[in-house]
């Protein structure tokens, strides 16, 4: 297998990785989603739950490693163009969220709709990155 971290740009990694954090700020507040996720997962808006900003500061490490680990991606697969970047964040949310995350959201009786928020910012987390990463050398 072929290490490509000396090919790593930090940069993009970094700034795909506040884009998905703040995405999904955006995606889970008042303004998009957070009212009917709420309601699913039993949480009462304007709830702040224990240890918000711990669990703050743990989405955006993952989001970092999400980042990094799909940079990986993108450099093995030689994607260089937005669309490639696309269609490589596309194939991994099918194999590395929506595999897992439809049937456990079957498994733990909630509804369709929980799996299509929650499933549906990856997507675009996934996706938006992939663009970002496969251009940004």
């Amino acid at each position: 297998m072929q290490h490509l971290h000396h090919l790593i740009n930090l940069w993009p990694v970094l700034v795909a990785a506040v884009m998905i954090w703040v995405l999904g700020a955006l995606w889970f507040s008042s303004v998009l989603f957070a009212k009917p996720w709420a309601a699913i997962v039993g949480r009462q808006m304007g709830e702040k739950p224990k240890g918000v900003a711990w669990g703050m500061i743990c989405s955006f490490i993952g989001d970092v490693l999400l980042a990094f680990i799909l940079d990986h991606v993108i450099l093995w697969s030689h994607a260089s163009t937005w669309m490639d970047g696309i269609h490589i964040g596309a194939i991994t949310w099918v194999g590395f969220v929506a595999a897992i995350m439809y049937p456990q959201t079957i498994y733990e009786g909630r509804p369709l709709r929980y799996f299509t928020i929650t499933g549906g910012y990856w997507l675009i987390a996934f996706v938006a990155a992939g663009a970002l990463l496969a251009v940004w050398r």
